[in-house]
């Protein structure tokens, strides 16, 4: 491989993303499957709440970005929300087809140190 100049800025080897949604409440994945249901999967949560919700922020007037007439107390509890859009987040790829595992590192490890 030529080597690069001194000057030459490095090439960026961006990871891959990937559009997922997730439970506010247990940070599980959201399969197309729980969102017909409006359950979460893993831990039950209510999926149409103001948690799991894209307009959800603490520092906004009643806790929403949307103009909604009065607070609604639970915010993990269901609710009839007119402005409810699924929040959908850009998550990196961390993960790769060659996954070396615990057993592997170990494998290589006695491996390197064999007699």
């Amino acid at each position: 491989m030529p080597k690069r100049p001194k000057d030459e800025p490095r090439h960026i080897q961006m990871p891959a993303t990937r559009t997922t949604t997730r439970c506010a409440l247990c940070g599980a994945l959201i399969q197309p499957l729980d969102e017909s249901s409006g359950q979460c999967g893993q831990c039950g949560g209510s999926l149409h709440s103001c948690k799991q919700c894209t307009h959800f922020d603490t520092s906004a007037r009643y806790e929403c970005q949307q103009p909604i007439p009065e607070r609604i107390a639970r915010k993990d509890a269901a609710n009839q929300c007119t402005f409810f859009s699924l929040r959908v987040r850009v998550e990196r790829e961390t993960t790769s087809a060659g996954v070396s595992r615990p057993e592997d590192a170990r494998k290589a490890f006695e491996r390197l140190f064999k007699k």
